[in-house]
């Protein structure tokens, strides 16, 4: 054997023994019962392809700031009372509007705004300008944001939190509606608003100057309003963004296993993901692609570029993963950002370093696709 062979040899064997010996010792992991474990209590699938899975401890993410961990702690060790399954709705408002005014606080301090209030399209509104001004290549553009609230709560400070930080980052007008909320009404009522406002609006900007982006129910609602306008024989926006919901229904491993991590129960709606759960769509029907916009792949493939944004203990992930892959199937461009170890709409505290990743991550995104020409 040449010299150069025997080299060649001896590198492989160097590389192959470290390989074959994890390869082993995780196989032997796999198989063999941890000490004190009776094979009664070790994960397993059954015939149906259910995992049975034994209570286990999981830390928090090694991947979290330390910002982020200890508002982890502090969240969800000793989470705050919530109103009551069944309590008065004005009451739920009142409690939703507490818990996000420090955010809001915390919010135009970190990002000093105008906020003025206008009806549009007949709808109110609030338009979030930075103070420092709107940059020169935004002054045709502008961002409206659909906010979250299970389609019940959060026009007032859940609204602000989501537009204050993109409008500071962004140096762009962020538009929140005020849609019609549930239980005082039901689909397709807030797809009505968003097409008021977005009709609008397209008196002094071209479609593919504006940008629509939500989170959580508002996320649904993005997908819902993009799905209303081709209805309503509307251009499609320039982009949209939906955040901690997509485009189709619940679902997935998240709906079960993201609830566990955040020491809550699944949802009763993890094992059929039905909407009909929800007070604003117990009149409608799944498989209308008004609402949910992935049961039509005409419908989703005629979405604009879409940003899709969640953390990885969020209960809304899996959806997401899911209208990644259909809106990539179709030939939509669709971009997904997820943060480990984070939870349902973490970017809602300004404070956390992942949160004002989110901020610049969306300013790029809108930035990078309003004004573009739509095909």
């Amino acid at each position: 054997m040449s010299a150069e062979n025997v080299s060649r040899a001896r590198t492989w064997k160097r590389l192959a023994w470290p390989l074959l010996l994890t390869a082993v010792v995780q196989a032997a992991l796999i198989q063999a019962p941890r000490a004190g474990e009776d094979s009664g209590s070790r994960p397993r699938v059954d015939a149906d392809g259910v995992a049975h899975v034994p209570a286990m401890s999981v830390p928090p993410s090694r991947f979290m700031s330390p910002e982020a961990r200890s508002k982890f702690i502090k969240l969800f060790s000793n989470p705050e009372p919530s109103p009551p399954a069944g309590a008065d709705i004005r009451l739920v408002r009142e409690h939703d509007e507490r818990k996000n005014a420090p955010f809001v606080a915390r919010a135009q301090a970190l990002y000093p705004v105008n906020i003025e209030e206008r009806v549009i399209g007949g709808v109110r509104t609030r338009v979030i300008t930075p103070k420092a001004g709107v940059a020169a290549r935004n002054r045709d553009r502008v961002l409206v944001n659909l906010h979250g609230g299970g389609f019940l709560w959060g026009e007032g400070n859940g609204a602000l939190t989501e537009s204050i930080p993109i409008a500071g980052v962004g140096k762009i007008t962020v538009i929140t509606v005020a849609y019609r909320l549930a239980p005082e009404f039901k689909f397709p009522a807030a797809s009505e608003d968003v097409a008021s406002v977005y009709r609008e609006l397209l008196k002094e900007h071209r479609a593919a100057d504006i940008g629509i982006y939500g989170c959580s129910a508002g996320g649904m609602l993005t997908a819902e309003a993009v799905a209303w306008f081709q209805q309503e024989k509307l251009p499609q926006p320039g982009a949209i963004g939906t955040f901690c919901g997509s485009a189709g229904s619940l679902g997935g491993d998240s709906s079960h296993l993201a609830s566990l991590l955040v020491g809550e129960s699944p949802s009763a709606a993890a094992d059929t993901g039905s909407l009909s759960l929800m007070p604003y769509f117990s009149e409608a029907s799944s498989s209308d692609p008004l609402v949910l916009p992935i049961s039509s792949q005409r419908v989703l493939s005629r979405f604009p570029p879409t940003l899709l944004i969640a953390g990885s203990r969020d209960f809304t992930v899996s959806s997401l993963f899911h209208a990644q892959a259909a809106l990539t199937s179709v030939g939509v461009e669709a971009e997904l950002h997820v943060w480990d170890g984070m939870w349902h709409a973490f970017f809602m505290d300004p404070d956390l370093p992942e949160s004002q990743q989110v901020y610049r991550v969306v300013a790029k995104f809108f930035d990078r696709h309003l004004g573009a020409l739509q095909h």
